[in-house]
């Protein structure tokens, strides 16, 4: 018996890459799992391999970031297997571009993938289980996981569409877990770094599988346990939290916080200002660098 006997829950974009391995882990752990996936045959193929593996899941290949679309993998879910338990928003898209040269569809695309997407199938979910408790006066034990990125937390050179939605994707779990904890929802996110479709370009040579058989630090594997916690009940007391996982490390990313204050008690005059964010900035720590600088 694995840690999601029985539990159901959907993984997004789980045709290939980190999904793929997402969906593989989970029913390896007893969960039922839907994979969700725009090209319907790659959905296929891994629920094949779930299935010969002797795990149960079921393949979907409806649109995420519409409301019917979500409604629709949502229907999936409780029609295959009676309930719903969770979702693991993975699905993505890049359309790199320096922000001098980015187009509005290559803004409103990778906006509409990310973080509609994300919203779609929260929404009906939690919509779902927030009437499941009022009914029943019992708590959901629901699992939202949001995947952001390191570049949305601190930015990264010619994905600035991207950098905005993932950035946007850690916010939304913040709140999402401020105010679903009522009603035993847990909300968290990933930033994960490994080998997927699209990191091919940009870090193809940096992430590429070793040939001497050691460690492969970058396979989309080694995100998968962590996953498959977040979904399980081990881990109902956690929520609100940004984990980024590479290779085998695991830690949790800390947001913004107030920084160093200086108080005049009165109204500042522009030209006091310079020397005090001269020396704000003298005194606060640095940021990590923005990717690519």
């Amino acid at each position: 018996m694995g840690i999601c006997n029985n539990r159901t829950i959907i993984v997004t974009g789980s045709g290939a890459g980190l999904g793929r391995g997402y969906a593989l882990a989970l029913a390896a752990e007893g969960a039922n799992v839907v994979v969700n996936d725009i090209k319907r045959e790659a959905a296929e193929a891994v629920v094949a391999e779930i299935q010969a593996a002797g795990g149960k899941a079921v393949a979907n290949s409806d649109d995420i970031t519409s409301m019917a679309g979500a409604e629709n993998i949502v229907k999936t879910a409780v029609d295959s297997f009676g309930d719903v338990h969770g979702v693991v928003n993975n699905a993505g898209i890049v359309r790199d571009r320096m922000f001098a040269s980015l187009s509005e569809d290559d803004w409103d695309l990778v906006v509409k993938v990310h973080l509609k997407g994300h919203f779609c199938i929260a929404s009906r979910l939690v919509q779902r289980w927030r009437d499941q408790v009022k009914a029943t006066g019992t708590k959901a034990d629901g699992r939202i996981i949001n995947t952001s990125s390191g570049a949305g937390l601190n930015g990264s050179i010619g994905q600035s569409n991207y950098a905005a939605a993932k950035g946007g994707i850690a916010s939304l779990t913040l709140v999402q877990a401020a105010e679903l904890g009522r009603y035993g929802i847990t909300a968290n996110a990933l930033a994960p770094a490994a080998r997927t479709g699209m990191t091919e370009g940009p870090f193809g040579a940096m992430m590429k599988k070793p040939e001497d058989g050691s460690f492969d630090h970058y396979a989309p594997e080694n995100v998968a346990p962590l996953v498959v916690w977040l979904c399980s009940p081990l881990s109902a007391h956690v929520t609100g939290k940004v984990f980024e996982v590479e290779g085998g490390k695991v830690s949790i990313a800390n947001g913004w916080k107030t920084g160093i204050v200086r108080d005049k008690k009165a109204r500042w005059s522009p030209s006091e200002l310079t020397e005090v964010i001269d020396g704000l900035i003298a005194e606060s720590p640095a940021a990590q660098k923005v990717y690519g600088s």
